[in-house]
């Protein structure tokens, strides 16, 4: 291979350099002669030309799975979603058995295609061309799909994160319309509860397993609207238990995983509020001795969060920010007398298909309450959730629920 370097670069420059650029993250399957499902992560996978159909990816050298690969009759080439960052790291540390508890579907050569995947390419290794510590890998295209079309997952300055373009935004808001509306026949009441207690009560519905969104918010007189959340906050723990509660336990896992850094502690309390939820209905959390101040932090990364555009290091910083709020989400048995300060008081409830992605939070709420009366707020916004429910109840057609589903009458 000629040299087309005219002197010595630095390995860690480089490196740093080219992070800035974002790459696709893909995971390219086959099956081995005897049977074995093999995959292997790439982020050079591109495409080459259009007549004929080509695409490459550029594993190392070194890579045993691409040894064995590279004599597969055919190849799956998957492009990865935004929440598929933790599928990246099962198969990137496993040697073997790489898809024990991985749902996938064949494809129509037969290679595995990951459950959630944005789009599949089904192709045959054509040529593979020496390129230094790597090999490009020429593949011609036999069919593809885009199964799942949503943002996808990239590699950039160091990390993982989500593209999302402005019509995929455009898009999501056009799917909140439905919540909009449902919040709205619940306005009178949520606004009452707010003159009520003297505090801030927003509904907010899940856009994704990802992101959460204001669809209404009340205030009473004297209470800043701009103080509280932004409009638009990512699901990462301590937020969005009121959503995950109901989902699968694999789910709940995935959503405690996003908190990095923490504690098993703090893990198991996470997984404590979904228990409690589950079985009452609400969650409070409760202000350390700085009082509100432990919100800053959080409500200052949900209002960067919400001018969009970031780049994976400035998203993860502000997951960070949110996971590591001084807040105390520990479980509390109130006694009638004692005092306290209330941090938040959330309330799940059921959308019209009757799952749980709306949730009713009371915030800035009156300070040194006695827990005889945090108990009358929780009756009162169990009212208000009723009241919900019932709104979009006939929003829908005015059926009737028989469990977690909208049935007719």
């Amino acid at each position: 291979m000629s040299d087309y370097t005219t002197k010595d670069i630095d390995a860690g420059l480089f490196r740093e350099v080219m992070g800035n650029y974002p790459t696709g993250v893909a995971v390219v399957t086959g099956r081995a002669e005897d049977g074995e499902l093999l995959a292997m992560v790439v982020g050079t996978f591109s495409s080459v030309s259009l007549d004929p159909p080509l695409v490459s990816f550029m594993p190392m050298k070194s890579s045993k799975s691409f040894s064995r690969l590279r004599e597969c009759e055919s190849l799956c080439i998957n492009i990865l979603g935004g929440e598929q960052e933790e599928l990246v790291s099962t198969i990137a540390r496993r040697w073997e058995d790489k898809f024990a508890g991985v749902d996938w579907f064949p494809s129509p050569s037969g290679d595995p295609v990951l459950a959630e995947s944005v789009a599949w390419v089904d192709a045959r290794l054509v040529q593979t061309v020496d390129a230094g510590d790597h090999w490009i890998a020429l593949c011609s295209v036999v069919d593809l799909a885009v199964p799942n079309p949503v943002a996808p997952l990239i590699f950039f300055q160091g990390g993982y994160g989500s593209f999302v373009g402005t019509s995929l935004m455009a898009r999501m808001d056009h799917e909140m319309l439905p919540a909009i509306e449902e919040a709205e026949r619940a306005r009178p009441a949520v606004e009452a509860l707010a003159e009520s207690i003297g505090c801030e009560a927003r509904i907010t519905v899940a856009i994704s397993k990802d992101e959460m969104a204001t669809v209404l918010s009340a205030v009473a007189p004297g209470v800043n609207r701009e103080a509280g959340l932004a409009r638009r906050v990512p699901i990462v723990p301590p937020i969005g238990d009121t959503f995950v509660f109901d989902l699968p336990e694999a789910d709940q896992e995935k959503w405690i995983s996003k908190a990095r850094g923490v504690e098993e502690d703090a893990k198991q309390v996470y997984r404590n509020r979904l228990a409690f939820v589950r079985e009452k209905g609400y969650l409070l959390s409760f202000l350390p001795a700085e009082g509100s101040a432990a919100y800053e932090e959080m409500h200052a990364a949900s209002r960067a969060y919400e001018k969009g555009r970031l780049t994976p290091a400035e998203e993860r910083k502000i997951r960070q920010a949110i996971v590591e709020s001084t807040v105390d989400y520990s479980l509390r048995d109130l006694e009638a007398d004692a005092v306290y300060d209330v941090g938040s008081l959330v309330l799940p409830a059921r959308d019209r298909d009757g799952a749980y992605t709306l949730t009713l939070r009371l915030a800035q709420l009156p300070p040194q309450v006695t827990g005889s009366q945090i108990h009358n707020w929780i009756e009162q916004a169990k009212s208000v959730v009723a009241h919900m429910e019932e709104a979009v109840l006939e929003t829908s057609g005015g059926g009737r629920r028989d469990g977690a589903a909208v049935v007719d009458a």
